[in-house]
C-alpha cells in the first residue's frame, strides 16, 4: 500500500504551502478579493492535477506501447456553477502530434482513461467528465 504524507501550513492569511513529503511544495491562495493571489486555489490545483494526470498516464501508455509522439497538450475546462460547492463538469481534449497509426494512439488514449487515478476520483465524485482526442500528423 502506498501512503502519502502530505502537510499544509498557513504562511499568511489564505496563503497555504502544501508539501508532498518528497521535497515538493505548492503554494495555494485565494483570488485577490479574499487572498493575495500568489497561487492557485485548492480547487484549481485539483483540476490542474486532473489535466496533469491525463498527460502523465498517456505518456506512460505511449512508452509502454513503444510509440513516439512529437507533441502533447491537454486542454481542460472545468465548470463550477454559481452556488455549487465544487466542480460539476470537466471537459478535456488531449492534443497529440504523432506519425504513429491512429488506432495505436487511440488505444493508448483508451488505456489512459482506464488508468488515470485523478480522473477516477473526479468521476467517483459525480463530476460529469467528457473527453476528446485530437491527433495531428
Amino acid at each position: 500500500m502506498a501512503v502519502m504524507n502530505v502537510k499544509a501550513r498557513m504562511v499568511e492569511d489564505f496563503r497555504i504551502v502544501t508539501d508532498d513529503g518528497r521535497a515538493h511544495s505548492v503554494c495555494l491562495d485565494l483570488p485577490r478579493d479574499l487572498g493575495t493571489d500568489r497561487g492557485p486555489t485548492a480547487l484549481e490545483l485539483g483540476v490542474m492535477s486532473f489535466a496533469g494526470c491525463v498527460a502523465t498516464i498517456f505518456v506512460l501508455m505511449i512508452k509502454k506501447m513503444r510509440l513516439k509522439i512529437d507533441f502533447l497538450e491537454v486542454d481542460m475546462k472545468a465548470e463550477k456553477p454559481e452556488g455549487a460547492s465544487t466542480v460539476t463538469k470537466a471537459d478535456y481534449t488531449l492534443n497529440v502530434k504523432s506519425q504513429e497509426k491512429k488506432e495505436r494512439i487511440e488505444r493508448a488514449f483508451d488505456l489512459m482513461r482506464e488508468n488515470c487515478p485523478v480522473g477516477r476520483l473526479f468521476e467517483k465524485a459525480g463530476v460529469k467528465v467528457t473527453f476528446q482526442l485530437k491527433i495531428m500528423q
